[in-house]
């Protein structure tokens, strides 16, 4: 299951359940306070029925001064016992008190409480398999829809092999009558960002585990850099690059930069900065350009906050970074540009 599937799935899984939950949560807690006034409404009767008989072992007998006035044949409570109060037929003066201690009768709601607890955790694991399903059933329709758009990209990567191996070949052809052609360097350059855009397409599409080797990154950030200034000829980008080297797949590693360089090209200002610093094991690359909004919703799927681009590029950066073990952060200001941290391990 694929990140945004699991967001989606945890989502609508937590949703369900929470509302069951609330839903269980409050008729336990009416069924407890029912239980609780039935409890007293029996103990209560039962003193009735003893006044009479005397013949109870379930509550202790005495007999109070009837000082306060109070009801008989009602239910009173204090902090050490339940108790009722009955007239004695030949003594006026006199109550008959029956009652039972809170300890006792906390004991009794004790054990009501365990009932309800044993049903409410039986039906909250009853709630989770229902919830599981549920979302599983949500998650089908969305599954099949973005399982079908993939296999769309996939066919028109598989239809844009021909046309573009074409234009490679035939520029190659034209290379070689006019080497040294403007005209040919800009195709050549607008070919080379239709490739860039297809391996962001497979990158997007690929699951399998990357292949690492050493890799001396100086020269490869120096060549994509070089590539971009030539796209991008308005733009001042400046180096300064330690020469080092890491375990990394190559590949990966490029479509990496190249994808933080397009971003800190295409949307800089006119005239701006791409200023490229490897010290150390950090790679930063800051630019002069809009900035970002959002930080945080940057790296996730389809998330872009102009009309260009496919919203891609950032999160193949991320799930590239994250196949490498490459920490990524972001500080960006609006208006004021952006800078990308690489940790390099």
């Amino acid at each position: 299951m694929k990140r945004y599937e699991r967001e989606s799935f945890f989502k609508s899984f937590l949703l369900f359940f929470f509302l069951q939950f609330l839903l269980i949560f409050l008729i336990a807690y009416n069924q407890y306070q029912k239980n609780a006034h039935d409890l007293k409404d029996k103990i209560k009767s039962k003193m009735e029925l003893c006044s009479y008989s005397l013949n109870c072992k379930e509550y202790e007998i005495d007999f109070v001064e009837n000082k306060d006035k109070k009801l008989t044949n009602t239910l009173y409570q204090n902090s050490k016992e339940l108790y009722t109060l009955h007239k004695v037929p030949t003594v006026k003066k006199y109550f008959l008190k029956l009652f039972i201690s809170k300890d006792d009768f906390n004991s009794s709601l004790k054990e009501i409480k365990i009932k309800l607890v044993k049903s409410y955790i039986f039906y909250l694991v009853l709630i989770a398999f229902l919830s599981y399903f549920f979302s599983i059933y949500a998650l089908s329709p969305i599954k099949k829809a973005l399982n079908l758009n993939e296999e769309f990209v996939k066919d028109i990567l598989h239809d844009f092999n021909t046309p573009i191996t074409s234009m490679v070949i035939n520029l190659k052809l034209l290379q070689k009558k006019t080497p040294n052609s403007e005209i040919i360097n800009r195709i050549k350059s607008s070919i080379d960002n239709i490739l860039s855009l297809q391996e962001n397409l497979r990158s997007f599409l690929t699951r399998s585990s990357l292949q690492k080797e050493e890799l001396s990154i100086s020269p490869i950030i120096k060549d994509r850099v070089s590539y971009h200034k030539s796209i991008y000829p308005n733009l001042n980008f400046t180096t300064s690059l330690e020469d080092i080297t890491i375990i990394s797949n190559k590949d990966a590693f490029i479509r990496i930069i190249d994808n933080l360089l397009g971003n800190a090209s295409k949307y800089n200002k006119q005239d701006g900065f791409v200023k490229v610093v490897l010290k150390g094991s950090t790679l930063s690359i800051e630019d002069s350009g809009r900035g970002i909004k959002d930080t945080k919703k940057v790296f996730d799927r389809y998330y872009k906050e102009s009309q260009r681009g496919l919203g891609l590029g950032l999160h193949i950066v991320k799930k590239l970074c994250d196949e490498l073990g490459i920490e990524i952060a972001i500080k960006s200001s609006s208006d004021l540009g952006t800078i990308v941290s690489l940790i390099l391990r």
